[in-house]
């Protein structure tokens, strides 16, 4: 018989079991659900709403089970549906009536939503962390990178030219506020709804604040409908993990483009790349790949929950149980992809050579060279004119800016002078950028101490 089946008159059809039941992933909860209950139930206790030696039993008893769960001596039951329902049926089997004291005062349904919050909570801090291990990794190809002088690109095109520094500092900013908006969901996931019941609270005369303090949750709930009925939390957290996985995904396409003989700008570790079954020749960026494709599956979660909840009357339904695997699925990627995103770039070998010479194509100090004419007295739009035609004779003449001679200069315009070499040379477009939060290494060097202190003050 269910812990619920007093008012039915058979059981249920073992298809119902099984469709019913989420033991199958919610079992990953058993720790968060047994710390709720051993709260719980100290607080029953200390309230008086148990007696005393009841509750004491019930919480060793608990801790009990935790052991065993943890040592691999216990094995779940689908026909109990869920780890709530689950552990205390394993307590009722160990200790009798007391256990069945436990549920006094609450429900599945903020039973669950304090478990869910519980979980990603600890989730979270891991996510965190990781990140925190991905920032560092970034910041140190920053600082080795000061001078490194790579191509930067707007439409896949080359551009002006930056340092891999820069280039590394711009994902840094990335992932940093992706670790404050993990930050800023924890806020109101931590908000602890216990003893809501059902919908609408209790009659016992509960102390919600003494199980939030005993659980770590910086407040209680305000409206117990609100508390059991909705998820946004972990629809904010799905966005947060999809917003992280867009911006590996996004590193990830360069890695994989940057790896390519094409712009040979770095090398992969073979410990982080594969090979090919038929061309013993590649060396292929799977790792990559995997993490630019992942992404998709973190997309799909967050779509799931919107979809889920959109259409939800007040208050719990059971639709509401689709919330796991989908919360579940976004955060194991996430913890999946972050560690080997993150060795991949701090093994990787970079081939600065190669970026410096691709540097010096495609007319990346065409826009210095319009910035030398306006100091000379030229306007920028005719200046921009003049770099315009200059661009199209070198073309014609498989030449660079810098391969022109002083006549072919002056054709162009006789304000040019012998500085111009010096003026448009890679090094002086990138060192005469000097504006906060530019490419100069004046520049990138203090967004790289600001980023240093921002990890030294981070809390993981």
């Amino acid at each position: 018989m269910k812990l619920w089946g007093g008012r039915f008159s058979k059981n249920t059809d073992k298809l119902m079991d099984d469709f019913n039941s989420s033991i199958h992933f919610d079992s990953r909860m058993y720790r968060q659900d047994i710390m709720g209950s051993a709260a719980h139930v100290k607080m029953l206790g200390a309230c008086g709403i148990i007696p005393q030696p009841d509750a004491d039993l019930i919480y060793k008893t608990l801790f009990e089970i935790l052991d065993d769960i943890e040592n691999g001596k216990v094995e779940f039951e689908v026909s109990a549906e869920d780890i709530h329902m689950n552990i205390e049926k394993i307590l009722i089997s160990r200790i009798g009536d007391v256990g069945k004291k436990l549920h006094t005062g609450r429900s599945r349904n903020d039973q669950v939503a304090l478990d869910i919050r519980l979980y990603l909570r600890d989730e979270v801090k891991e996510i965190k962390s990781m990140l925190i291990s991905l920032l560092r990794v970034v910041l140190r190809i920053a600082e080795e990178n000061i001078n490194t002088i790579m191509p930067g690109y707007t439409h896949l095109q080359k551009a002006q030219p930056i340092t891999l520094a820069h280039h590394m500092m711009a994902y840094f900013q990335m992932f940093r506020r992706d670790l404050e908006r993990l930050d800023d969901c924890l806020k109101r996931m931590n908000v602890m709804p216990l003893g809501s019941g059902a919908l609408a609270g209790t009659t016992y005369p509960i102390d919600r604040n003494m199980v939030a303090r005993e659980l770590g949750f910086d407040r209680i709930t305000e409206n117990s409908l609100d508390a059991v009925s909705d998820r946004d939390f972990a629809i904010e957290l799905a966005s947060c993990l999809s917003i992280i996985m867009m911006h590996l995904s996004r590193f990830s396409e360069e890695i994989i483009l940057w790896s390519s003989s094409e712009f040979s700008f770095i090398e992969l570790d073979d410990a982080y790349s594969t090979g090919s079954s038929i061309m013993p020749q590649k060396k292929n960026p799977d790792a990559a790949e995997l993490v630019r494709g992942k992404t998709g599956r973190v997309y799909g979660s967050l779509m799931a929950l919107l979809t889920l909840m959109k259409g939800l009357p007040l208050a719990y339904n059971k639709d509401m149980q689709e919330d796991k695997e989908a919360i579940f699925n976004a955060v194991d990627t996430v913890k999946q992809c972050l560690p080997i995103f993150t060795r991949l770039l701090d093994t990787m070998k970079i081939r600065k050579d190669n970026m410096y010479n691709s540097a010096k194509g495609g007319f990346t100090n065409a826009t210095d060279m319009a910035d030398y004419l306006v100091r000379k007295g030229i306007p920028f739009r005719d200046s921009h004119e003049i770099v315009g035609r200059m661009v199209a004779y070198c073309l014609g003449k498989n030449k660079g800016i810098s391969d022109l001679t002083m006549d072919e200069f002056k054709s162009f315009s006789d304000r040019i002078g012998d500085d111009v070499y010096d003026a448009i040379s890679l090094e002086t477009c990138v060192n005469e950028r000097k504006s906060p939060g530019g490419p100069s290494p004046a520049s990138v060097a203090v967004s790289i101490n600001n980023g240093k202190s921002y990890l030294y003050n981070v809390s993981e």
